[in-house]
């Protein structure tokens, strides 16, 4: 099943349960998707990969957003938008550890034979194109870093 379909069906579940916040969250994805799908250019349907970004940004925005809430003080406002980035990251695939995260670069820096941090942009590419999906790159370049550095 698409997700286009996954999310519709939450989208009828939200209804009718009345939950505003999943219903906010679940109209923001499906908008996004038509969105990137009437793009010039675009396929009528979006690939795995295009779906996974798609949501790890939705995601992201929602999470980048409760952070500047709550460095101004607007527990308020960053409640709403830390559950709808709950609630959209439910269609993505089960998180890496951190652990898992490091096993993958140190794989990568040895088969690349990284040394240093000029080859860091090479490590980030073919360690962010394996994981794409199951860790933020945040993560990865934080731990990239500590590797190389």
């Amino acid at each position: 099943m698409s997700l286009q379909q996954d999310v519709m069906t939450a989208l009828k579940e939200a209804m009718k349960s009345k939950d505003q916040t999943a219903l906010a969250a679940l109209r923001a994805v499906k908008s996004a998707i038509l969105l990137a799908q009437t793009e010039s250019g675009a396929k009528a349907e979006l690939t795995e990969e295009q779906e996974l970004k798609l949501l790890q940004k939705q995601v992201k925005q929602r999470k980048d957003s409760a952070v500047v809430y709550i460095e101004q003080g607007r527990e308020d406002l960053a409640a709403p938008e830390l559950a709808e980035a709950e609630v959209i990251a439910q269609f993505l695939p089960e998180a890496l550890s951190e652990a898992e995260i490091e096993k993958v670069v140190l794989a990568t820096i040895e088969s690349v034979g990284a040394e240093g941090m000029k080859d860091m942009g090479k490590v980030m590419g073919i360690v962010s194109k394996e994981l794409a999906g199951k860790a933020d790159g945040k993560t990865i370049s934080t731990i990239v870093k500590e590797k190389l550095g």
